[in-house]
């Protein structure tokens, strides 16, 4: 995946303000994950069409967003049954939301990359088979081990907080 880049890009600003920069987007984003003060909540679908939503620790690394979840948890319950998922972040230049498909990650190569990416953060992740442990963790996520998904977005919304203001929605290839 790795450093992707929209294929289209719409200005959804109804006050007059310019477009905002996916860059601008991106980088607010590698610098708010995975501060454990960045809100970031994970909006998944029950099996009974119903909507859910829960707080995780995420992480943005190498252009990809990832979230981890135990495997007990409602949430990884319902990306095992439908990966459609949502994540919203508020970032320094304002409020992100991604909408795609969640995906398991097992490759070892990654999982180790994505652990010391939350290291660097300050949670002491590491890896345990296909999944991570640690002395602990969000209460929301669930006892160890915790999956680590790929959110493999297809659609970001952002609305800027700060000047230069405005709202975009920008879309990438699936």
């Amino acid at each position: 995946m790795s450093d992707r880049e929209p294929v289209r890009a719409r200005n959804l600003d109804i006050y007059g303000s310019g477009e905002l920069a996916w860059g601008a987007v991106r980088d607010a984003l590698t610098a708010a994950l995975p501060k454990a003060e960045t809100p970031v909540y994970l909006g998944t679908v029950r099996p009974d069409g119903r909507p859910h939503s829960a707080g995780v620790g995420a992480l943005w690394h190498e252009g990809d967003l990832f979230v981890v979840s135990g495997p007990g948890t409602r949430k990884s319950r319902n990306l095992a049954a439908n990966p459609a998922c949502t994540v919203s972040v508020r970032t320094p230049v304002g409020d992100v939301v991604l909408e795609g498909d969640a995906e398991r990650v097992t490759d070892p190569a990654v999982l180790e990359a994505v652990a010391a990416g939350y290291r660097e953060g300050g949670w002491p992740a590491r890896v345990e088979g296909e999944a991570f442990t640690a002395p602990y963790s969000a209460q929301s996520a669930g006892p160890p081990p915790w999956y680590l998904y790929r959110i493999v977005f297809h659609t970001v919304f952002a609305v800027a907080t700060v000047e230069p203001y405005g709202a975009m929605r920008w879309s990438f290839a699936r």
